[in-house]
């Protein structure tokens, strides 16, 4: 069932133009390319092939969850146990190959048996149908909303025996964590995310390789960075990080740019993970942002702390 923001356009026209020239030059002035090493997209972008991209892509996203340092060796490990090709590993995998692969796996909520069904369920959806684009697609084509295709995604991802793998490597844990199924009314941030990577671009940082899905239907990735400076810059006035809050951001952004709404997520996101914009504002780092102009907490910030100064581009 598709959850849609009743009543909710986003910006208004006017705000929009307020802002867009405020975000149009912090993206401009934001080193990308730079922040990659620092983000899960690093893992998919050392391929080629467009099936082991999209496999290597879905893995790391579905385990970006807690610090970085943490789950960036646990994706690492298992990609270079799966070989040169993460796709012909999933398209051959059995039971035996996940126990192999997987026994005593642990990262925080999740088991080897959780992280077992999404590769056999990968597997599965590149045996039967080619691609994992083309499993999304079905679901899209069938549910009719970007909720309804995401739920039809993972529940055909988990549809996999589940008694033989538990034989093998013992109960799962965090399967809903990992693969959500009911979707629920949570953002769902790392399938979102996964989502943005294969759809938008080429452009240095996604990686575009999904040509059935438009970049203008895409949902922001949500999280705490994103939640908080959303709401800084008047993208919503929303609290939570559920999927209506994220309908409303996305739709905010839809005011600025309709075809590419999520265009800005990488560096907004990285923009509160690099800690320049923390959760307690640093007077310094807001005087010198480029979305000052914008940024309601950061003129308050700046005002509180001798009115404004030379803005410098901040470094992140």
């Amino acid at each position: 069932m598709a959850r849609q923001t009743k009543g909710n356009t986003g910006l208004t026209p006017l705000e929009a133009e307020r802002l867009r020239p405020c975000l149009d030059a912090f993206l401009a002035s934001t080193d990308s390319r730079a922040r990659i090493a620092f983000d899960p997209l690093e893992f998919p972008h050392r391929y080629e092939n467009p099936r082991d991209i999209e496999v290597s892509a879905l893995l790391a996203a579905a385990l970006a969850y807690g610090r970085a340092d943490l789950f960036r060796p646990k994706v690492d490990a298992l990609l270079k146990r799966m070989g040169p090709s993460p796709a012909a590993f999933v398209r051959e995998l059995d039971v035996a190959g996940a126990r192999e692969l997987l026994d005593g796996f642990v990262y925080r909520f999740n088991v080897g048996t959780d992280v077992a069904v999404l590769l056999l369920g990968m597997g599965r959806a590149l045996r039967e149908l080619g691609s994992l684009e083309a499993l999304f697609v079905r679901g899209l084509e069938a549910r009719g909303s970007w909720h309804g295709a995401l739920d039809a995604f993972t529940s055909a991802l988990r549809d996999v025996p589940m008694e033989p793998l538990r034989e093998a490597l013992g109960p799962e844990r965090g399967l809903h964590h990992l693969l959500p199924s009911p979707l629920g009314a949570g953002a769902a941030k790392r399938l979102n995310l996964f989502l943005r990577w294969m759809v938008r671009g080429p452009d240095g940082v996604d990686l575009g390789i999904w040509k059935r899905v438009r970049p203008s239907a895409l949902l922001i990735p949500l999280d705490t960075h994103i939640g908080r400076i959303s709401k800084h810059l008047g993208l919503t006035r929303r609290k939570d990080l559920s999927w209506r809050t994220a309908e409303e951001v996305t739709a905010s952004l839809r005011a600025l740019d309709a075809e590419d709404p999520v265009r800005f997520d990488f560096a907004l996101c990285h923009y509160g993970m690099s800690g320049v914009c923390p959760t307690k504002p640093v007077p310094e780092n807001c005087a010198r942002c480029e979305l000052l102009p914008a940024c309601a907490v950061g003129r308050k910030t700046v005002k509180a702390h001798g009115g404004t100064e030379g803005r410098r581009r901040a470094t992140r």
